[in-house]
């Protein structure tokens, strides 16, 4: 008989839905709806989301277990009758900037890595906490409960919240994550897979305790870990969800992702390979079983999904470059990669750095774009184009580097996200990282991992789901990334 699992990715943009068979991964059905812009976002609209998506993917009724992979990061502080505090400042939110180099000079860098795997920026959870202490200190009072996205849609979803919005009622004690998502708060440490409560309280001012765990006074609730082949638990009574479809008792809740985690189980990836991905902002990151420890703090070195580790390097910067410069020339992303592809590698010289929203690697919150080495000749829409794309990939080609320099071997290279389906982004990718280039089939990686982690705690085994793949061979043009890295020190 068909087990069936379901997986969501819940993004900054959007949440997606997919039911598949647990053995062989086989697409059943699929669901999606919107998430409002911006970086600060109440999570009733991830909520309200989350029952639409599952509506529109045939609901729950026929599912043995689901899983949730989330973005990363976001600060969803609730008080002690489980009703968020404030909306939930996002990982693409600066405004904790300053706090975050206020926190830098407290500990020194050096300690930050050897304790956390990272260095904190305006991006982790932490300095997210700081800045609420600082900027909204009546608000850090009333927190009782710190959880991130995918965290607290799972709470949901197993019945809790709100005692008036919840048949389960606001027990924060059974708040759960995992460790791919708790390793980029900048309180907990991956090499002993445990919280850092000093840190925590370097961050708020106020001591946490992990849920579970003996009460204490004003101390504020992290969620536990769940071992990532476990689950949070078992649906015990039915959750109508804001669609109207309910959860039905019964259902198993997995443990749960950070969402380049998801990827990362989606895709298959092991020991070697390392993923490109092109969304609205872009990531490089891979799967090692060593501990990753980078003093620079260009890469965070998280866990992954499986029990190792995922050193990963991350742009504010990727897709929103097509896009801006699209909407500037009036095109979409097809045609700019026409455009593009009809100027040389290298665009004559036109560099654009693509820090429209600031930037997170570098470490450049404050920062602008630039677009240097205009001429008569190069001051042309495929230039630009030409210039947009590539860009977009140097940047992300300087993440590569670094990951690889943390002693990370690259063997395969693997490009995923919305824009890897550009024929000009992959034709530009082989040039400017010099080696060749794996595109998998389109597809809903997060939303496969969180799927495939499903299947794992239903079954008792990590099921092996087939990924195809083209490659685009190499094609080394070393003068593009020298030409941007010139003009980027």
């Amino acid at each position: 008989m068909t087990q069936l699992v379901a997986g969501v990715d819940s993004s900054t943009q959007s949440c997606k839905v997919t039911v598949r068979d647990a053995a062989t991964g086989a697409v059943v059905r699929e669901g999606r709806a919107s998430h409002p812009d911006g970086t600060s976002v109440d999570p009733r609209h991830w909520w309200d989301a989350l029952g639409a998506a599952i509506a529109d993917a045939g609901g729950l009724a026929d599912v043995g277990a689901v899983a949730i992979a989330g973005q990363q990061h976001g600060m969803v502080a609730l008080d002690a009758d489980g009703r968020v505090v404030r909306d939930a400042l996002l990982w693409n939110d600066v405004r904790s900037a300053d706090a975050a180099a206020q926190m830098v000079d407290e500990l020194g860098r050096e300690a930050w890595v050897t304790r956390t795997g990272l260095v904190p920026v305006a991006s982790f959870t932490g300095t997210k906490l700081r800045w609420l202490r600082d900027a909204e200190p009546d608000n850090a009072g009333r927190v009782a409960a710190v959880a991130l996205p995918h965290d607290w849609l799972s709470w949901r979803l197993r019945g809790y919240g709100p005692v008036d919005e919840s048949p389960l009622g606001p027990d924060l004690d059974a708040l759960a994550t995992d460790a791919s998502d708790a390793s980029g708060t900048a309180y907990w440490d991956p090499v002993r897979r445990e919280y850092d409560p000093e840190l925590f309280e370097l961050a708020l001012g106020r001591p946490m305790r992990v849920a579970g765990s003996e009460p204490a006074a004003d101390t504020v609730v992290v969620p536990r870990v769940v071992a990532h082949d476990e689950a949070m638990g078992t649906l015990t009574v039915d959750v109508t969800l804001p669609s109207g479809r309910a959860a039905p008792a019964g259902l198993l809740v997995g443990a749960g992702l950070g969402d380049n985690a998801g990827a990362a189980l989606g895709l298959g990836l092991g020991p070697g390979d390392v993923a490109v991905s092109l969304g609205t902002s872009g990531t490089v990151f891979g799967v090692t079983g060593t501990d990753v420890l980078d003093p620079s703090g260009t890469v965070a070195g998280f866990a992954d999904g499986t029990g190792s580790r995922l050193p990963i390097v991350t742009t504010l910067n990727a897709a929103r470059v097509l896009e801006v410069i699209g909407g500037l020339l009036g095109v979409d992303h097809d045609a700019l990669g026409e455009l593009a592809l009809q100027a040389p590698a290298g665009a004559d010289g036109l560099v654009l750095v693509p820090y429209f929203v600031g930037e997170r690697t570098p470490n450049r919150p404050d920062a602008t774009a630039s677009l240097l080495g205009m001429t008569p000749g190069t001051t042309d829409r495929p230039h630009l184009a030409r210039a947009a794309v590539e860009g977009m990939l140097c940047a992300l080609a300087d993440g590569l580097a670094a990951v690889e320099g943390t002693g990370v071997t690259v063997s395969r290279l693997l490009l995923i996200g919305g824009a890897a389906r550009n024929e000009a982004v992959r034709t530009v990718a082989a040039q400017v990282f010099g080696r060749d280039v794996l595109i998998p089939k389109p597809g809903e990686y997060v939303a496969s991992g969180a799927a495939r982690q499903a299947a794992w705690a239903l079954t008792g085994t990590l099921p092996s789901w087939d990924t195809a793949t083209a490659t685009v061979p190499a094609d080394p043009h070393p003068e593009v990334l020298e030409q941007y890295r010139a003009a980027t020190r």
